[in-house]
């Protein structure tokens, strides 16, 4: 489905990344991640870069226009979690969590864009969030930085579409990845309960009563960014269990 395409994705070395890119090199794109760590043996080739520095996304999407020269497909997936109210997040977190969420996001559509607008083609995938679409306690500064995200995508879907480039954003709610289980082990040391408890929370908040793996969440990716999707642009797309629809 994706022979001779060239693939971006940014936090590609765990969790939906990784089950993304392990899809796309499967189905024939040629990927490379863009991360601030790298796994071992892992699909895809790899890029140091820190997305929150936007001096690492030029040179590192320079060197992926270098050796390919052409980018069609972008899935800007990096991004940080952190559970906390206002009063509990202090100015370096949010400062942190603003300049991955928002600013790495900003940062790689600021150089792909370009390359894709001078091709006059491409697809593109933004990582939102089931709070792109609906509130959450103790999310203050993460469900800010989706809700940015989910706007983002509009106004980009808009501003590109006659350049033939779709802007999509997948809005995952509760899915195993290393941000859950970070998130988990928050919540227990503010809560006291344990980590049963914790996960069975969380499963029976979902309507479908169980928690994502990461691979059902790039299946969606993949559809989103391959030539099957052909019409759709500037949509938010939960991916959540039916969390959002209650």
């Amino acid at each position: 489905m994706f022979a001779n395409k060239i693939a971006v994705v940014t936090g590609g070395t765990s969790g939906i990344g990784k089950a993304t890119i392990d899809l796309l090199h499967q189905q024939g794109a040629k990927v490379y991640n863009l991360d601030i760590h790298q796994l071992a043996g892992a699909k895809g080739h790899f890029i140091s870069c820190d997305v929150s520095d936007y001096e690492q996304v030029t040179q590192a999407i320079a060197q992926v226009y270098a050796s390919e020269q052409h980018i069609d497909l972008l899935f800007a997936n990096a991004g940080i979690h952190l559970f906390a109210n206002i009063e509990q997040t202090s100015i370096e977190e949010f400062e942190h969590i603003l300049a991955v969420n928002i600013k790495g996001t900003f940062h790689t559509l600021k150089q792909v864009l370009p390359i894709m607008k001078a091709q006059n083609s491409g697809s593109i995938l933004l990582m939102g969030s089931d709070q792109s679409l609906v509130g959450k306690g103790q999310s203050a500064a993460y469900g800010l930085t989706k809700g940015a995200i989910a706007q983002l995508t509009k106004s980009t879907a808009i501003d590109y579409a006659e350049f033939n480039i779709k802007v999509n954003c997948i809005c995952p709610g509760t899915i195993d990845t290393p941000l859950l289980e970070k998130a988990v082990g928050t919540f227990k040391s503010l809560t006291g309960m344990d980590n049963h408890e914790v996960l069975t929370l969380l499963r029976e908040s979902q309507p479908i009563k169980r928690i994502a793996k990461p691979d059902e969440i790039a299946n969606l990716a993949c559809y989103l960014l391959s030539d099957k999707n052909s019409f759709m642009t500037g949509a938010l797309v939960p991916v959540d269990g039916g969390y959002t629809c209650q």
